[in-house]
């Protein structure tokens, strides 16, 4: 190469150091309760947060409860849902079921008692307390469609649900190359000062007799579906795995900016969900012996 582009450590050394000295730190939405383990992760401008799971996982249950948590944490943010499975209706179905502890199957049926008055009242005030700063997408499922109604919204956090069925601009031969192509577009977004939480596929892996599943351990960064520039594109990478009928692990399996932090949960289906439960397995990977405080939100 004729023009070879490089800074030296010497040049970069005095705008780094006054950062440093009199810089402030990165802006994140909080996603949860500071006394929450999940008050940890990181969503904010700039950040490609990845989320991996299995069917059935809980991977849009979870996403879902952590970006309304975000709206009413912090006034000013703004999300954009891009779901291509679930209808708006069903997404909010879901979150009056956390927020009011109304179960789902009632609130589905609408099969309301006087037992559930006050309950009902306050999800539903708390959903439209949101509702100027929520939008969803509508078909077309395409990164053209998002990035637009980004723009048209003021939206400064996207939800992509899920990346192996969103295209990207552009005509490409397979899904690998399908999704290699709207990474480079998320990074893009980012770049841009946007949040964005990409939810993806899993591929299953071989358990310890030699069995196909989604098994909690075998799971990996190599596991997202399709293509390696997921995990390579991501700030974050997590994968949400079953421990048993009722926990999952939110295994931290990339950090690029912190050290990384396993969430052991206890999922409640009938409500929709997560809560943070005080184990082991909520410590930074690879460190022994450090707990936190955990309370529900």
């Amino acid at each position: 190469m004729d023009n070879p582009s490089f800074i030296s450590a010497a040049d970069a050394f005095p705008d780094w150091r006054d950062d440093v000295l009199m810089g402030t730190p990165p802006i994140l939405f909080p996603v949860a309760d500071s006394s929450s383990t999940l008050s940890r992760l990181e969503i904010g401008p700039g950040l490609v947060t990845l989320i991996g799971g299995a069917p059935g996982a809980g991977k849009t249950a979870f996403v879902n409860q952590i970006v309304v948590d975000a709206l009413r944490l912090t006034n000013s943010l703004r999300a954009v849902i891009c779901n291509i499975e679930m209808t708006p209706a069903v997404l909010l179905n879901r979150q009056l079921a956390r927020l009011s502890g109304i179960d789902l199957q009632t609130i589905r049926y609408r099969q309301f008692g006087n037992e559930h008055s006050s309950r009902l009242e306050a999800g539903l005030n708390t959903l439209e307390g949101i509702g100027e700063r929520l939008a969803f997408c509508q078909p077309p499922y395409d990164l053209g469609n998002v990035a637009a109604t980004a723009d048209a919204f003021g939206g400064n956090l996207i939800v992509l649900d899920y990346i192996q069925r969103i295209a990207p601009p552009g005509e490409h031969n397979d899904k690998r190359g399908s999704v290699d192509a709207c990474m480079n577009f998320i990074r893009q977004f980012s770049d841009f000062g946007v949040a964005v939480i990409v939810v993806a596929a899993v591929s299953r892996t071989k358990d310890s007799k030699g069995r196909s599943s989604y098994d909690a351990e075998g799971l990996s960064l190599a596991s997202f579906r399709e293509s390696s520039e997921l995990e390579f594109g991501a700030d974050d990478a997590f994968i949400l795995a079953r421990t048993s009928e009722q926990q999952v692990l939110l295994k931290h399996l990339k950090a690029r900016h912190s050290e990384p932090c396993n969430h052991l949960m206890d999922f409640d289906g009938a409500l929709q969900r997560f809560t943070p439960v005080a184990s082991s397995e909520n410590q930074s990977n690879g460190q022994q012996g450090s707990r936190f405080n955990v309370s529900a939100l």
